[in-house]
């Protein structure tokens, strides 16, 4: 089984999860529950720290690019943390974004 742990800090009205391990198709949905569940009507900012995480599949793209247009449309800021040299950073590379 596919282990990813997500840790969620709130400061005031910024969020800020950090998500370390693994996302794939197994526990994507899981993944993605967590963060929406951490994410209320006072948010304003959220941050997203994928600097320890070794694997996400397309199932783990697919949950920042849902994320990122969500919080789009409520007009919430939203920062990826994902450092150069890192699978994560590979993939969002390879994904074309230049949101993050």
């Amino acid at each position: 089984m596919t282990i990813a742990n997500v840790s969620v800090r709130t400061d005031g009205t910024s969020v800020f999860v950090t998500i370390a391990g693994e996302i794939d198709i197994d526990n994507a949905d899981d993944v993605e529950q967590q963060i929406h569940n951490a994410i209320d009507n006072r948010t304003t900012k959220v941050g997203l720290d994928l600097t320890y995480l070794d694997y996400m599949d397309s199932s783990g793209l697919r949950i920042l690019f849902n994320l990122a247009s969500r919080l789009k449309v409520l007009q919430i800021d939203f920062d990826v943390v994902a450092p150069p040299g890192t699978p994560t950073r590979r993939a969002l590379e390879l994904a074309g974004s230049d949101a993050f």
